[in-house]
């Protein structure tokens, strides 16, 4: 951990403005922290505030800030207030916003979206977009990361808007920024480049890189499913008049005739239509299929058969220290039968150790599991803000017992992510074989 990092997390405790108190660190840069606070005053059970240093460089996010808080679709985060604080003499300015559970950044180290999935993702991504860019924004920052879920909806970021035209700073950009932005800086149709490498992205479990070339980007396009190719390559025309709007795109997915429009010809900023005003709402099950489940149960991509799923303990009661559970009939493919969870032990918390925990606390775990079954070797994937539930999942993780994974009638070791959720009413734990 940097020194950077852990000097915001001494700031953990500490009240922002009189108001926030910053419950739990969650994840920092160079240039700023973001914890989990709570927002007195709005119907938010929890929310996240924002810290970056109180420089002239902050003096236009502010302003930026104060607008997009006035901002309101179903499919973006919200932003509950903002102002100016000092922690420990450091003077800084913040922004309290809603709390996302998940992101679509965690989903792909573990697989690919499935077509349906990415087309339940690209239409309230594309409405939410169409929104800003009729209101005088631009996104600037898509990517996976900043698709999030928010209870049973999908919401972009919105902390990073932009006015059209700005150019950002290199230090801000990122690969999958449209390939102009640099002299032209930001506008619409550079959001829909990004829209088009994010989707590359998550259809692909392939991360855009910086330097990438035209061939790089056509290689990709040859994964993407024929459903939704056409959309992506147009969204990655070079020409940023060529790409459509996204309104365009909205029209599209629901079947409309779209115009496109040439080279030369001038596009228009898009005009609010009725399906922008009305409140999109994914239905539950699909969103823990995209953003949750996918994280813990499923392994379509390679056509094999899910572990044992998310254990829940009772809320009523306290989770099972060492529960066993029945092996799933194990699938055959190519000669390769998968593994199966026989004993899976969940991590012994004290007390006063589950009394601290706010909201959720995540830790991933890699671990080796020898051709006997036994657990060889564990290393943290996702360490979470804690070392002390680390630790505890770590100690968890090696004394799982698995049935082995096969190849042609043998034995052989594997791999598997196994996935622990600490809160207060108990532990739930996942897991996933990722190899052979």
């Amino acid at each position: 951990m940097t020194s950077a990092t852990e000097r915001w997390k001494q700031w953990e405790g500490q009240l922002v403005d009189g108001k926030f108190r910053l419950r739990r660190w969650l994840a920092s840069s160079g240039r700023s922290a973001v914890f989990l606070s709570e927002a007195p005053g709005t119907n938010a059970t929890q929310t996240v505030i924002k810290l970056i240093p109180d420089d002239q460089e902050a003096n236009s996010q502010i302003s930026l800030w104060a607008d997009a808080a006035k901002l309101s679709h179903p499919h973006l985060i919200r932003l509950f207030a903002h102002g100016r604080c000092a922690i420990d003499g450091a003077p800084l300015r913040y922004v309290v916003m809603e709390y996302a559970e998940e992101n679509l950044g965690e989903i792909i180290p573990v697989r690919a979206l499935s077509l349906d999935e990415a087309l339940q993702m690209l239409r309230p991504t594309a409405e939410a977009l169409a929104f800003l860019h009729h209101s005088g924004f631009v996104h600037s920052r898509l990517k996976p990361a900043n698709v999030l879920a928010v209870g049973d909806k999908l919401k972009l970021s919105s902390d990073g808007l932009r006015r059209p035209a700005q150019v950002p700073r290199a230090a801000l950009s990122t690969p999958y920024d449209a390939p102009e932005i640099g002299t032209a800086g930001y506008s619409p149709a550079s959001d829909i480049w990004s829209l088009g490498t994010t989707l590359i992205s998550v259809l692909t479990q392939t991360e855009p890189k910086n330097g990438q070339t035209t061939n790089d980007l056509n290689a990709a396009l040859q994964r993407v499913p024929e459903r939704l190719r056409r959309i992506v390559q147009d969204c990655l025309q070079n020409n940023p008049a060529e790409r459509p709007t996204a309104e365009a795109i909205v029209q599209e997915l629901s079947g409309q005739p779209v115009h496109r429009p040439a080279a030369n010809e001038h596009v228009s900023a898009p005009t609010p239509e009725r399906h922008l005003a009305r409140q999109v709402i994914i239905p539950i099950v699909v969103v823990a299929a995209l953003l949750i489940g996918v994280l813990i149960a499923v392994r379509s991509v390679n056509h094999r058969s899910a572990a044992p799923v998310s254990q829940t303990q009772p809320q009523s009661a306290p989770p099972d220290k060492s529960a066993t559970s029945a092996p799933a009939p194990p699938t055959a493919r190519s000669g390769v039968v998968s593994g199966n969870v026989l004993n899976r032990v969940m991590p012994d918390v004290s007390a006063g150790a589950e009394h601290t925990i706010t909201g959720h606390i995540k830790i991933n775990v890699e671990v080796n599991v020898d051709a006997a079954g036994k657990v060889s070797g564990t290393r943290l994937r996702t360490s979470g803000p804690s070392r002390y539930f680390s630790s505890r999942a770590l100690a968890a993780a090696r004394q799982w017992k698995f049935a082995p994974a096969q190849v042609n009638g043998n034995p052989v070791p594997s791999e598997w992510l196994l996935r622990f959720q600490f809160s207060r009413p108990g532990v739930q734990a996942s897991s996933i074989e990722l190899k052979p």
